[in-house]
């Protein structure tokens, strides 16, 4: 019998969707049907987004950019700025744009969702929740682009256990998603973006509802997910945040990228006032980390 096929990184590859798998028996070429397969993934290929001349409706404008994994990126600006415009283009929830943004050389809206959702995972603000699933079953829906049937495996109960070990999120498991604190409900959500095992990790506003403390525990850990070989990508609306443990900022401005560059290039008061409207200045504190101050 023949080994099974395997993926860039080992993995057995999965089998083909029913659709797909008809029209490559049919003699349709998978170019024709528009579905990108693990194959068609250069081999070894370096994971990042490039983005050229990229625009979406009014949001965004002529963004060009290039990630590489891994490390901690922040996308900062004003409300308007077309933030979350550019996080849902590149987690593939916008279309159609202008321009182009590929993800490991594939245009984001050719890749396969399923294959897509293994490698990136998009994290929202909030996730509503109506059924009484408890926390483990929230964090198990990360595992649905590995599911082939109904029931979890051993990998599943390892990502899973793994993904709450990691967001501290064990200790209420058992208890209704719904009965959580906010603050809570965003480490499950987080846990359950963890679980998918992904390259990529997009999140919009990960530190809404939660409290000082907990905000820089999520940050820590995007920092500790980047040095670890992760590409984390965040909107963030906390400068100081961004200052502190991001390796890179994308500061928007009008739809437009103001700047692009190491924090403390790019977090510069001059800036800030332009794109901001604000008065800013950058001190230290007692551990000589710099912060920044406002003033309207």
């Amino acid at each position: 019998m023949a080994a099974p096929a395997r993926d860039h990184r080992g993995k057995a590859a999965p089998r083909l969707c029913r659709g797909v798998r008809h029209l490559r028996d049919a003699g349709t070429s998978r170019r024709e049907c528009g579905a990108i397969l693990p194959g068609d993934v250069p081999p070894g290929g370096k994971v990042n987004f490039r983005a050229a001349q990229l625009g979406f409706a009014y949001g965004l404008h002529e963004a060009t950019f290039e990630l590489q994994n891994p490390g901690l990126v922040a996308i900062a600006g004003p409300n308007g700025a077309g933030k979350s415009t550019l996080l849902g283009i590149m987690a593939g929830l916008r279309h159609p744009y202008r321009g182009s943004c590929t993800y490991a050389g594939v245009e984001v809206r050719r890749w396969r969702r399923r294959e897509f959702a293994r490698r990136v995972t998009f994290l929202p603000q909030s996730m509503r929740i109506e059924f009484p699933f408890t926390a483990e079953q929230v964090v198990f829906m990360g595992r649905t682009p590995y599911g082939d049937g109904w029931f979890e495996s051993p990998e599943d109960d390892a990502a899973v256990a793994r993904a709450m070990e990691t967001t501290d999120t064990l200790a209420f498991r058992s208890r209704d998603f719904r009965a959580l604190s906010g603050g809570e409900r965003q480490l499950v959500i987080l846990a359950s973006a963890l679980a998918q095992d992904p390259e990529t990790l997009l999140l919009d506003e990960p530190t809404t509802f939660l409290d000082l403390k907990h905000q820089l525990s999520m940050y820590r850990m995007l920092a500790d997910l980047a040095a670890r070989g992760m590409l984390v990508v965040a909107v963030t609306h906390d400068l100081n945040l961004a200052l502190r443990f991001s390796d890179r900022v994308l500061l928007l401005d009008q739809g437009r990228i103001a700047a692009d560059g190491a924090p403390p290039e790019v977090l510069h008061p001059d800036l800030i006032a332009q794109v901001f409207g604000v008065h800013a200045e950058i001190r230290q504190d007692s551990l000589g980390r710099p912060w920044i101050s406002y003033d309207a």
